[in-house]
């Protein structure tokens, strides 16, 4: 979508300055859409060089226009990109909206005027020690590459800068602006998409619109596109050209997944046989439900954690088998050893005597040979999807075939916390869909 210049923008009903025709300030379209969005707090997340600051600075410039005395805030991850990035970008935006500043550098603070009266002050802060963020109130804030941070730090400062947000004047959203590269599932996933689908209700506070740098490609120079293309691998160009949050970690375990492309709307039908993966972990067992579409997985549910066996045995029964659901479950083959509840039983005969129907072997199949069981299904060499996944009932599945990775031994890492779904995941794959390994016999040579 190529740039659009001088666009109207019509974000709201407590001021008219806009429609005197006298401003009209410079975005494109999705820049446009951002300041136009209701909600509190507001994402626009984007590749390198679409303008991302500058959207920021622009609801900076629409906050003091629409509430002078009101201050604001920005926020960036060290001092130098205050210095750097925002106070000449905000000169430019303030000019293109009819504002003049004052960038007082020594306090850190920039003074907006219009017609030569004062009307505001934004207050610039580093997130790098969140916990300095203290002593002022805003009405506005703008938080910028919040995403460059590590996730606990970047929790920490906007926990610290949604605090801040205290004045109490009738109208006023007190609302929180971030402008942010993806880097990855950090902060931004976590509180703009994860946190959305788990609890739908939070959309009429939280809003995103992703952006491409080709959404902006008017405004930079003629080479600047492909010369990224030419330098980033296809999963940096996904985050740092199109603005998609993607595994920007070497050596993704799942790297073929797709929430796309293996993607099913299926669910169970009545009386429909189930297969059940399992991992055994106190307090937190986890479970993914399957059903077979043409002798092919399709996961449809999801259980997480669950406090012991028992507690999954009563749950499969209640939700599942005693609407007549025949179940058989494929556990991690651990569970024959001892019990998440009790280790004189083994959790194997706890679901045995719960009437489950179990399929294992004596031992797990090796790590390695789950992981491209799993893979194989997910895509194999002939472009094939085989393995589907009902991303909507199955998210926190869908968030761990995404991003986990491998640790520096070379193992799936076990520290994200998305391990345990992935591993009940593939317990039923790998004993269902194996992969076969080839042996050569060869004869010694005869002289």
């Amino acid at each position: 979508m190529k740039t659009l210049t001088k666009i109207w923008l019509q974000p709201g009903c407590r001021s008219t300055w806009w429609t005197r025709g006298s401003l009209m300030p410079t975005l494109n379209v999705p820049q446009a859409q951002f300041l136009a969005m209701p909600q509190k707090f507001r994402a626009f997340v984007a590749g390198f060089g679409s303008g991302k600051t500058w959207v920021g600075c622009a609801g900076l410039c629409q906050h003091v226009w629409e509430w002078p005395r009101i201050n604001a805030g920005y926020f960036a991850p060290t001092y130098p990109q205050i210095r750097d990035i925002f106070f000449p970008t905000i000169e430019e935006v303030a000019f293109d909206w009819g504002l003049k500043i004052k960038i007082k550098e020594s306090d850190k603070e920039v003074d907006f005027y219009a017609g030569g009266q004062y009307r505001n002050t934004v207050i610039c802060r580093s997130m790098e020690k969140p916990a300095t963020i203290v002593g002022f109130k805003i009405g506005h804030a703008l938080v910028d590459e919040l995403d460059v941070m590590a996730k606990l730090k970047a929790e920490q400062a906007w926990r610290k800068i949604i605090a801040r947000m205290r004045y109490k004047v009738p109208g006023l959203k007190n609302g929180v602006d971030v402008a942010t590269t993806p880097e990855g599932f950090k902060f931004t996933y976590q509180q703009f998409v994860k946190q959305l689908s788990e609890k739908p209700e939070l959309k009429t506070l939280y809003g995103m619109v992703q952006a491409s740098t080709y959404d902006n490609e008017l405004n930079l120079p003629d080479d600047y596109i492909s010369s990224l293309v030419g330098s980033y691998p296809p999963q940096l160009i996904s985050a740092y050209l199109r603005g998609k949050f993607v595994n920007l970690t070497s050596g993704a375990v799942y790297p073929d997944f797709s929430r796309t492309l293996n993607h099913t709307n299926e669910v169970e039908r009545a009386y429909e046989p189930l297969l059940v993966g399992m991992d055994f972990n106190r307090l937190k067992m986890s479970s993914v439900i399957y059903v077979l579409r043409d002798g092919l997985p399709q996961a449809v549910a999801e259980i997480t954690d669950g406090r012991d066996t028992p507690y999954m045995a009563d749950l499969l029964k209640r939700k599942y088998a005693d609407k007549g659901h025949p179940i058989q479950i494929f556990p991690d083959a651990s569970g024959a050893n001892s019990s998440s509840k009790n280790a004189s039983e083994s959790d194997l005969s706890i679901l045995r005597q719960a009437g489950f129907a179990i399929r294992v072997n004596s031992v797990n199949p090796a790590i390695a040979d789950r992981v491209n069981a799993v893979n194989a299904l997910i895509l194999n060499g002939k472009g094939e999807r085989r393995l589907k996944v009902n991303t909507n009932r199955c998210p926190h599945l869908t968030d761990g075939l995404e991003q986990q990775t491998y640790d520096k031994n070379g193992m799936p890492d076990k520290k994200s916390g998305v391990d345990h779904l992935n591993d009940a995941a593939g317990y039923p794959l790998a004993f269902l869909y194996p992969i076969n390994h080839v042996v050569t016999h060869t004869q010694p040579l005869r002289m």
